[in-house]
């Protein structure tokens, strides 16, 4: 019995000899279509964003942009089965998400049961956590170092030292660094999560400052405070802000 529509899949491994086995694994499966094979994260936002796969076979340990970087910037855009050795926060990960994975090495029966999960997934529409599944795979209070902000196929990677501050905008936060902005699909509370706590402080519900761009909080003309930066611009803070920043400082 084979499938009505094939199941369009991106091939993402930075291992030849991997691509290759799982290029073996699928010639013999029904209805499957390989529409990318990709050597790198770069590759594989590009593919996805260009090609529209339904589904990726992702590896987790790749150099430039991990798997899980690659979830960031395309977990609402496509289905993922993971393929990984062992990896004590990823497995964790995983499991804690219900989020299917291929422990190398794996066999083609082993394969075709995730895809067949994957048909039946998306068939319930069911999108994947990605936020929360990349949080997750970060060993527990190790800071990000780097935000990546995908723009179309491009990504654009933010060393955390070079944000001045994080600004909500609706169902988006725009990263300010070095007099331009980033948009991402993201919360304030994600941006919290993923940033170091010491550094990037809460000081209105609507900002995250980096402390080392704050150069004084003064009161305003309406007696309201505001923080001005290193760059001149100038942030509302709240009571609660000020009260976190003073915290902060004062560590």
């Amino acid at each position: 019995m084979t499938h009505a529509t094939p199941l369009r899949l991106a091939i993402v491994d930075d291992e030849e000899l991997a691509r290759r086995m799982l290029r073996e694994f699928l010639a013999s499966m029904p209805d499957i279509d390989i529409v990318a094979e990709c050597a790198n994260g770069f590759e594989a936002v590009k593919a996805v964003a260009d090609l529209h796969p339904d589904v990726m076979l992702l590896d987790v340990q790749m150099p430039k942009l991990n798997g899980f970087e690659v979830i960031e910037l395309v977990g609402r855009d496509v289905a993922v089965v993971f393929t990984t050795a062992h990896d004590e926060y990823a497995l964790r990960a995983f499991e804690v998400h219900a989020v299917d994975y291929l422990l190398k090495p794996f066999n083609a029966e082993r394969l075709a049961d995730a895809l067949a999960r994957v048909r039946e997934r998306l068939a319930r529409r069911e999108r994947l956590p990605a936020a929360a599944l990349a949080a997750s795979a970060r060993p527990p209070g190790v800071p990000s170092t780097r935000v990546l902000v995908r723009d179309g196929a491009r990504v654009h990677v933010i060393p955390a030292d070079a944000i001045d501050y994080v600004q909500a905008q609706d169902d988006y936060v725009a990263y300010h660094s070095l007099g331009k902005q980033y948009l991402k699909e993201q919360t304030l509370a994600e941006v919290e999560a993923t940033l170091d706590p010491e550094r990037f402080i809460r000081v209105h519900r609507s900002y995250v400052l980096n402390l080392d761009r704050l150069a004084r909080v003064e009161l305003d003309e309406r007696e309201n405070r505001v923080a001005t930066l290193t760059t001149g611009e100038r942030l509302p803070v709240s009571r609660s802000g000020h009260a976190r920043l003073t915290a902060a400082l004062e560590r």
